[in-house]
């Protein structure tokens, strides 16, 4: 499989992959991935995100950020990513043992992020184009290779990753981790302590019901079925008119305006990682000239006796 170009300005993954629009499917990107066996354990086992889901979900943007738009920090947090999963193993519902880096399940994560940014564009945007997805993919893959990912887990071509997506959704149902999720989103605590509860009360409620609204609306009909979730043609026309607001709002922004937050927070997580990393370094250093000056110390001590 060819290597795409660079991640850089005006190309395919530039444009589309931190379009401020793609964040209307965070609730269900992350139904998809938790519909995956290993994922669900690991997610039930591991994560802590019904406690404290506003720092995970911060914590997810901040390291997607990197890969696209962090260019010399990518590497580092894929190798970051790679060590904190290395621990990430137990037994999952059907008593099976796990590990969260099975690469077929790390490879389900990764295709779910591929494919939001199209599905997007699709709902909200304008589709992307033939050439625009052999090249968004391309990219990608790249990215997937950066993470770790096997070769043979990476379809060659946009057309052989959509048959290997829709066979993977048609194998999923719904299972305990993807019902705490719904629990989570309709439940979710608010994000600052100093928020009156008067206050958040009725936003916990708009932001339930308009995550349920659109995890059914993006859902793969037949998954959204096994689910449970109803559908009627009345939120169907719905989601058309909201839909169409959307897609109107997003062409009123020029690309680099609908992609600047995540472009912002990669170039800030960079910045934080390099500052981290340099402390460390210098901590290191003057622990081991602390030690060095100790042990020439002790020396020239014993050595006056």
């Amino acid at each position: 499989m060819a290597t795409g170009p660079p991640i850089v300005r005006g190309t395919a993954a530039w444009k589309y992959f931190g379009d401020f629009r793609a964040a209307l499917l965070a609730g269900q990107v992350l139904m998809l991935q938790v519909a995956h066996p290993v994922v669900a354990a690991g997610v039930r086992d591991h994560s802590n995100y019904r406690e404290d889901p506003w720092t995970r979900l911060m914590r997810t943007g901040a390291s997607l950020s990197i890969y696209i738009y962090g260019r010399e920090g990518a590497q580092y947090e894929a190798d970051r990513l790679r060590r904190l999963h290395r621990s990430f193993k137990g037994v999952d519902a059907e008593g099976r043992r796990y590990h969260a880096l099975d690469p077929k399940a790390y490879a389900w994560v990764h295709a779910t992020l591929v494919k939001v940014p199209v599905d997007a564009q699709r709902f909200f945007g304008r589709a992307l184009s033939g050439p625009e997805l052999d090249e968004y993919y391309a990219q990608l893959c790249d990215v997937g290779r950066m993470l770790g990912l096997r070769e043979r887990d990476l379809p060659p071509d946009w057309a052989a990753f959509e048959r290997y997506y829709d066979e993977m959704v048609a194998g999923f149902e719904l299972n305990q981790t993807i019902e705490t999720l719904l629990e989570t989103i309709e439940t979710v605590r608010k994000p600052f302590r100093w928020l009156p509860d008067p206050l958040w009360t009725p936003i916990q409620r708009w932001q339930h019901r308009g995550q349920l609204f659109l995890i059914s609306a993006t859902l793969p009909p037949a998954f959204r079925a096994r689910a449970g979730l109803k559908w009627t043609d009345e939120q169907q026309r719905r989601f058309d008119r909201f839909a169409a607001v959307t897609r109107f709002l997003g062409a009123l922004a020029p690309a680099s305006a609908r992609t600047a937050h995540v472009r912002a927070v990669g170039r800030l997580n960079v910045w934080l990682r390099a500052r981290r990393s340099q402390r460390a370094s210098t901590a290191s250093t003057v622990s081991t000239v602390c030690s060095a000056s100790r042990s020439v110390s002790g020396r020239w001590r014993n050595s006056a006796r």
